[in-house]
């Protein structure tokens, strides 16, 4: 009906088949999609126009459906679609918030989230998380889903269709919610690689989780990381690194976010254990004040 609500006829109604109906009684059941018709009578379209003079406009609707954005403009009485037309150039704020709509409907798995841009997403997440403040004074913005939704206006930029929203540079977009001061201290708080006493520059795995992040881990070879006697801690001391600390061959011998700890209580067991199946590298009784290496025993001579 032209008000919005739905309505029927009763089974075996005179008036099925009816293109215009005057409705003078109408029924609706609580819980009941659509109201009974009781009344009514039967009317031609020059009629019901003439009577709902009032209730026509036409209106540009640009909405999210069927996985995409569709433009059109309707012809309506009241809430009845008279003719419907493609919209040619719709408005692009219209167009931005059905693309919203979209990515509140069906995720930001609909952007191109390439690995930089994951990586510098898990970085700005566990920067934001660090530097919480009661206040919400931190330099570091929230990246969650709902946080970058909210946001869309400032970086969905020309995007007019779904396929446009794959060609977004989403590194470009998470840089840009940066002041110039968060940018020059981003990879000093929260660094891609961390230097280990072997020499080797190794990278720092950041949690995928942006709405949870987890500290981040160190994957490296135990004889890497020998002559440490503490992990390092990353955004200015306040997260820990977790180390998966590996065989040789790179296969796991232990996680730990407490070296010292390892060092006395489990290492002699993963030495005893290790130095048999792996006798060319370095297994030392004190690894704190041994000489880290990435290297065999005879190469490390060399």
């Amino acid at each position: 009906m032209s008000g919005g609500t739905g309505a029927e006829l009763s089974p075996g109604s005179g008036l099925n088949g009816v293109g215009w109906l005057a409705v003078a009684v109408a029924q609706r059941q609580a819980g009941a999609q659509a109201a009974r018709v009781r009344l009514a009578a039967a009317i031609d379209e020059a009629t019901a126009l003439e009577v709902g003079e009032d209730q026509l406009r036409t209106v540009d609707e640009v909405v999210w459906e069927q996985g995409d954005v569709a433009a059109r403009q309707r012809d309506r009485l009241g809430a009845i679609v008279l003719t419907e037309r493609p919209l040619k150039n719709p408005p692009q704020h219209l167009v931005h918030e059905a693309l919203q709509e979209g990515l509140r409907k069906e995720g930001l798995d609909l952007l191109r989230w390439t690995p930089a841009a994951r990586q510098l997403r898990a970085r700005l997440a566990l920067l934001h998380r660090a530097f919480a403040s009661p206040d919400s004074t931190s330099p570091w913005p929230d990246v969650s889903d709902a946080a970058l939704l909210a946001r869309a206006e400032e970086w969905l930029s020309t995007a007019r269709r779904r396929g446009d929203l794959q060609r977004i540079d989403l590194v470009q977009v998470l840089r840009g919610l940066l002041d110039y001061r968060a940018v020059a201290q981003l990879d000093e708080l929260a660094p891609e690689r961390i230097d280990v006493p072997s020499g080797s520059k190794v990278a720092l795995t950041y949690s995928s989780d942006p709405e949870d992040p987890a500290d981040p881990v160190l994957n490296v070879k135990l004889q890497e990381v020998f002559g440490w006697t503490a992990l390092p801690r990353i955004a200015g001391g306040r997260a820990p690194v977790v180390a998966h600390l590996l065989s040789p061959a790179g296969r796991p011998l232990a996680v730990t976010a407490d070296l010292e700890s390892f060092w006395q209580n489990a290492y002699p067991g993963v030495r005893s254990e290790m130095r048999g199946r792996y006798p060319k590298h370095p297994w030392p009784d004190d690894p704190t004040t041994a000489v880290a290496t990435r290297r065999t025993k005879n190469a490390t001579r060399k």
